[in-house]
């Protein structure tokens, strides 16, 4: 299992080889780390929990570690106390993946997404494989399962534990993982979530005997008042819509965010309620960083945001959810995207 191998992008299935080879050495004592990006969302935890267990049951040593830490309103999530924060835990991190004999990497398409951890991953000689569902991927595994028409990586995995050991393998504490990831990245089943294939996902999740309502309600009920004033300051005093464009976005600056106690995870989802407004296709979120302003990007329909945010901003993602930088202070960055989104303007005014 050492020579490279690029999976089939439309088959969610590792070759019946490499599986058989996993099957047999993937319990005790093997060791194994999982990884995932910079600023984790909901599929990234839910994924790297969701597999963390599957291990963990089958025997394995296994620890996570990300390279900042993880929202707030996922510490409930159980298993999530033993992820590795690299800024904090550096050493610790350094020494797992010292010891490893293989690293999954999650719900990430890039290396660079690993963020400081970057560097120590690259040094490791042992099996690394990628799951993961975002467009083009950068060649930095042994093995990828890469699959861009599915809703999540979570749903990837689910696939992935299947693949090894058959739906029975799933049990509650996986599933609920899962389902976390898979309704975080499709935005309660709003977006990325028009295929059958992923709700006979969510069926199996189902019946694995999950609470879906209880999950919601941790998930979204499950912020501080402080992130609450942040959204609704957002909403009245920094969303800019540009009628004219079909456009909307949010600014937020360091101080704004300092003042409302901002924790990594509070401004989630803030770029899409620009969409409750009538008529708009395109939004954007605009974060002031200590070095450089962190963009988010939505649209809707044909018009891809991940092709504006490669091409202006040094970013990427998917057809209608992408992210981007740019190292011009904020104000600058305002402005450069009400002029690149007006040349856009004839483009999304013929959108449905």
């Amino acid at each position: 299992m050492t020579t490279l191998e690029r999976i089939n992008r439309m088959s969610v299935k590792l070759p019946e080889e490499i599986c058989a080879k996993l099957r047999k050495v993937l319990t005790a004592p093997f060791r194994v780390v999982i990884l995932t990006h910079m600023n984790p969302d909901g599929d990234a935890i839910g994924s790297m929990l969701g597999l963390y267990h599957f291990l963990k049951k089958r025997g394995c040593t296994v620890n996570m570690a990300v390279p900042n830490e993880i929202p707030q309103f996922l510490s409930w999530m159980e298993g999530a106390e033993q992820i590795l924060d690299f800024r904090g835990q550096r050493q610790q991190v350094e020494d797992e993946l010292g010891k490893t004999d293989l690293i999954f990497c999650l719900d990430l398409n890039d290396p660079d997404r690993l963020g400081d951890i970057k560097e120590i991953f690259g040094k490791t000689d042992v099996l690394k494989i990628l799951i993961d569902h975002h467009p083009n991927p950068v060649d930095f595994t042994d093995h990828m399962i890469s699959v861009t028409s599915a809703s999540s990586t979570a749903e990837l995995v689910h696939q992935f534990i299947i693949n090894l050991d058959g739906k029975e393998s799933i049990d509650k504490t996986i599933a609920e993982s899962l389902f976390v990831g898979i309704m975080t990245d499709t935005g309660c089943f709003s977006f990325n979530s028009s295929k059958p294939g992923t709700y006979e996902v969510v069926s199996d999740l189902l019946q694995a005997g999950i609470d879906k309502n209880h999950i919601h309600s941790l998930v979204y009920d499950n912020y501080t008042e402080e992130r609450m004033r942040l959204l609704g300051y957002s909403l009245t005093e920094k969303m800019v819509v540009l009628k004219e464009h079909r456009a909307a976005y949010i600014y937020l600056s360091r101080e704004e965010l300092e003042k409302f106690k901002h924790q990594n995870g509070d401004t989630e989802g803030f770029v899409n309620y620009p969409f409750s407004i009538n008529n708009i296709r395109v939004t954007a979120l605009f974060l002031e960083k200590k070095k450089h302003v962190k963009i988010s990007f939505r649209s809707k329909g044909k018009f891809s945001i991940n092709l504006f945010a490669r091409k202006y901003f040094n970013g990427g993602g998917h057809h209608n959810a992408a992210g981007g930088e740019s190292m011009d202070n904020l104000e600058d960055t305002v402005r450069r995207f009400e002029s690149l989104i007006a040349g856009y303007s004839d483009e999304i005014n013929q959108l449905p």
